[in-house]
């Protein structure tokens, strides 16, 4: 197939453009060229934000379309308005952030109501839920992938990474309870592979891309974490509502952490995309190889806003637990 990928060079796209490529496909990259691209493929210099920004496609024809794009939609309007009569499939990487979680029951399907974007004011649903509107609208079978947290080789918001550089710290390490919180989320490489199956197959309509519920629990999550660095850290677990009421936001914070009555991201219902195909690889295997992964780079991305203030974490550990 001929395939184009709109980015291609960062975190998923660059997973689904290495995918892709090993299966024997003919890999078209369309970026700003800002980024080293993965071998194999082809790039095309183009900016989708300014006017004329497409033109470098102008008399192109391909299979398929997959966009990665996270913010605004008037890159996906673009999009389908420069490609229109010359793709036969468009993957657009949504979220399960579209669905509106207060005023529906978990677990979360693809039939569960959508947010309304000219009624909620959180920007990245507002551009998730547009987005998709704009892929539908392209004319052609529109795949709608929905991924839950993405983690695995090559994060950029630098969760997973965090808390294995602060496990890896060693030494008191504040672990958020409760213990048996279920988490779930998607390996990068897992999603790729499910979108350039939605490219072969054609497939359409919305598919949550995510683990199973209960995936890892908090525990496993940090324990694991804690052996694939060499065991430095001890943990020290503080139940959910001492965490908030020392002040530590859930999330951005502590990465990944919820608490109990606030985790409908880890309720999505992945039965329509089992029976498509969707495989998962295990959540210690994401843990390990993306601490094989860190272990390759020369320095942290410059731009992480997640994690806990070391002075912060210090003071908690010392209330709850003394000074040892």
């Amino acid at each position: 197939m001929k395939i184009l990928i709109l980015g291609g060079t960062k975190f998923v796209g660059r997973h689904t453009a290495e995918l892709a490529v090993a299966r024997g496909h003919d890999v078209t990259l369309f970026n700003r060229g800002h980024e080293s691209e993965p071998e194999g493929v082809a790039t095309i210099i183009g900016d989708r934000l300014a006017p004329g920004g497409y033109s470098g496609l102008d008399g192109l024809l391909f299979d398929a379309v997959i966009d990665t794009w996270s913010t605004d939609p008037v890159a996906v309007e673009s999009a389908v308005d420069a490609l229109r009569g010359r793709i036969s499939n468009y993957v657009y990487v949504s979220s399960v952030s579209v669905y509106n979680f207060k005023e529906a029951s978990a677990p979360y399907s693809e039939s569960t109501p959508l947010f309304d974007p000219d009624k909620t004011e959180v920007q990245y649903i507002k551009d998730k839920v547009r987005g998709e509107q704009y892929a539908s609208q392209s004319g052609v079978p529109a795949a709608l992938v929905r991924p839950g947290v993405i983690l695995g080789p090559y994060e950029g918001i630098w969760r997973l990474p965090w808390w294995l550089q602060r496990i890896d710290r060693g030494g008191r390490t504040l672990a958020p309870g409760p213990k048996d919180l279920a988490l779930q989320f998607i390996d990068a490489r897992d999603l790729a592979n499910f979108i350039v199956d939605a490219a072969e197959q054609k497939l359409h309509g919305p598919f949550n891309l995510v683990s199973e519920r209960k995936h890892i629990s908090m525990s496993d999550f940090l324990e694991t974490a804690n052996k694939v660095t060499g065991g430095h850290a001890q943990l020290r677990w503080l139940e959910p509502e001492k965490v908030s009421a020392a002040g530590i936001g859930a999330w951005v914070e502590l990465p990944l952490w919820l608490t109990p009555d606030d985790d409908s991201v880890y309720e999505a219902d992945i039965s329509k995309a089992a029976e498509a195909g969707m495989r998962i690889r295990t959540a210690k295997e994401t843990i390990a190889d993306t601490w094989a992964c860190m272990k390759t780079l020369d320095e942290m991305p410059s731009n992480v806003r997640v994690g806990l203030d070391p002075d912060k974490e210090a003071a908690v550990l010392n209330k709850y637990f003394g000074t040892e």
